[in-house]
């Protein structure tokens, strides 16, 4: 694959172009710069097909990176390059000197920064697939092992929350246990009430027999 696979990139602060760097002439940088103007704030990755080339951004941070590719690069090599030259301008400009920069005012410095990037990116085409490969490989890993550790997660709230009820129904056994030992230390008072209010019933009709009884006895003497 030969050099011309990626012919025009750039850096922009919204729609304000940081730097940028071709070395070829057409009208692909106004149609890279009006589709800049369409794209959504969001961060995301963004593909458009023109005239036999693709129009590649990555959005990130209120930064656009950006590169026009031959349609036959595919997509891999254009997203590579953009993830490149995402982490080479945030790092060079984590002091903040990006967010205040003119239009171009990066260029002379971060413009040949994309050329070699672009010129590596565009020589070593194998081994930039090769390593998207290896990257989706891991990521599809990663998706996978962060599935299983979200249905851990999700079994231990249905084991916590299991014990949570078997606790719970301790407790309500507990107090339903407790609550009928008073149950029956009640009915056994009220039962010994009655038992004694029938007893001393029936001492005071037995006194009241012995005392008819004994008077009885005396008037008869």
């Amino acid at each position: 694959m030969g050099e011309q696979s990626l012919i025009y990139s750039f850096v922009s602060r919204g729609t304000v172009i940081l730097a940028e760097y071709t070395e070829f002439t057409g009208n692909f940088t106004t149609v890279a710069y009006q589709c800049l103007q369409k794209l959504p704030a969001t961060s995301n990755k963004f593909t458009f097909d023109c005239q036999r080339h693709t129009f590649n951004y990555l959005v990130e941070d209120g930064f656009t990176y950006c590169v026009v590719a031959d349609e036959s690069v595919g997509r891999q090599v254009p997203i590579a390059f953009l993830e490149r030259i995402k982490d080479e301008f945030k790092k060079r400009y984590s002091d903040g000197r990006a967010e205040v920069a003119i239009a171009n005012g990066l260029n002379q410095e971060f413009g040949p920064k994309l050329k070699q990037h672009m010129d590596y990116c565009a020589q070593h085409p194998e081994q930039i697939n090769k390593f998207a490969k290896t990257k989706a490989q891991v990521a599809e890993v990663k998706g996978v092992m962060m599935d299983n550790i979200e249905k851990i997660l999700d079994r231990g709230e249905k084991i916590e929350l299991m014990v949570d009820k078997t606790e719970q129904l301790q407790f309500q056994a507990q107090d339903f246990q407790k609550q009928g030992t008073q149950i029956r230390r009640k009915m056994w008072f009220r039962n010994m009430k009655v038992k004694l209010i029938c007893l001393s019933f029936l001492l005071f009709v037995i006194l009241m027999i012995w005392i008819s009884l004994c008077r009885g006895f005396k008037c008869h003497i």
